[in-house]
């Protein structure tokens, strides 16, 4: 008997619910209608045969015999799905382009930016808001971290060199790319404008990542000048750096509080710092302190208050040491220090996702998984 449509999709979210970043059903069903949106029933056969790890388009055919494609077909239709942004694709340095499954977030989502409608937007939010947001934050170990805003990297203030977005930048050796930042053009679509700034191309993307994106026509390859400009501007609008969680960028996300779906799906949460990765927290001197309320208008997870008594109080359940308090303060009144545990991000991606991987389904499960796909299975 056929496979009917509905279990073809069925069996593509089952796939990729098997990854880091899985893809839980949804009671709704709105798991299966992002995906019909996203995938049509070819590219939903050839999606079920990808990997964690990237492959060639000869290795994923001997899995599709059944599609009658050839080697050289395979390859164009595994392009053009890495062109809408759904698979992930790279080239080795040795050649050859190599495919693997993309997760939702960070992801298939952020690919859309140039291709969003309010249609996909709205079947995201829902699907987040049901079952994705849970499926993000059950491992704790964020995609994401905060670290401090150059302005309030204050002489007297310890910052490891992952910590110092300066640092990052300075000592990057490869190719950076600007892109749109997906959150804010989500918002765009649906007549949300973002409340804290005008600048929609606030994604940094850097390496062999920052490559795809212009090859795709994604982004544009920016100069270390054009970032020190973006992100001295990013920290007078009062927006959060949030780099990719390893040691080795791969991409940088400045993010607000109204159109971020980290910050807006964390901050009505209780205790909402426990979700991020950060070092820092801001603190205030009562005695300097002026109750301006500045701090308060620039704060993206709401954690600062004006007390009774005039004087800016913090709330350390929900600050996540982003620093966007400090250079606008006239009294300095506020800076950041230390938390007491230091959280040393993962040296690169692969690290970061395989940490993820062990978090969600144990080491046991991990290992059997790994060596499936090193013996040319699929997980």
């Amino acid at each position: 008997m056929p496979e009917s449509s509905n279990d073809i999709y069925r069996r593509l979210q089952q796939h990729l619910d098997k990854f880091p970043i899985g893809f839980p059903a949804a009671p709704s069903g709105v798991d299966q209608e992002l995906l019909r949106y996203l995938f049509n029933e070819t590219e939903a056969r050839v999606a079920l045969a990808l990997n964690l790890i990237g492959e060639p388009a000869a290795k994923i055919a001997s899995r599709l015999k059944h599609l009658s494609l050839s080697v050289h077909e395979l390859e164009n239709l595994l392009e053009e799905m890495a062109g809408k942004g759904i698979i992930n694709s790279y080239n080795k340095r040795s050649g050859g382009t190599y495919y693997h499954v993309a997760f939702l977030a960070i992801g298939i989502f952020e690919f859309q930016a140039e291709r969003m409608t309010p249609e996909f937007f709205r079947l995201f939010k829902r699907y987040l808001d049901e079952v994705f947001r849970d499926e993000l934050l059950s491992t704790r170990i964020p995609q994401l971290r905060t670290i401090p805003t150059a302005g309030s990297l204050l002489p007297d203030l310890v910052v490891e060199n992952y910590d110092n977005i300066r640092t990052l930048i300075n000592e990057f050796d490869s190719d950076i790319a600007v892109a749109k930042c997906v959150c804010r053009v989500a918002h765009d679509s649906v007549d949300e404008p973002c409340q804290v700034t005008e600048d929609r191309e606030t994604c940094l993307i850097f390496g062999s990542a920052a490559r795809r994106f212009v090859h795709l026509g994604w982004g544009r390859m920016i100069t270390k000048k054009e970032v020190f400009a973006i992100l001295e501007k990013a920290e007078k609008d009062g927006l959060v750096v949030q780099p990719s969680n390893t040691q080795k960028l791969f991409a940088t996300c400045l993010c607000c509080g109204c159109c971020c779906e980290i910050l807006t799906s964390v901050r009505p949460l209780e205790n909402p710092v426990q979700y991020f990765a950060t070092n820092f927290r801001a603190v205030v001197d009562p005695e300097t302190c002026v109750g301006c309320g500045k701090c308060v208008k620039r704060c993206q997870m709401d954690a600062v208050r004006v007390s009774d008594e005039k004087k800016a109080v913090i709330d350390y359940s929900r600050c996540i040491g982003c620093g966007i308090c400090v250079p606008t303060c006239k009294p300095e009144a506020i800076r950041l220090e230390r938390t007491e545990d230091t959280r040393v991000p993962p040296k690169d991606s692969a690290r970061l996702y395989l940490n993820i991987l062990k978090k969600k389904v144990g080491s046991t499960r991990q290992m059997i998984m790994l060596t499936r796909q090193l013996l040319g299975r699929l997980i």
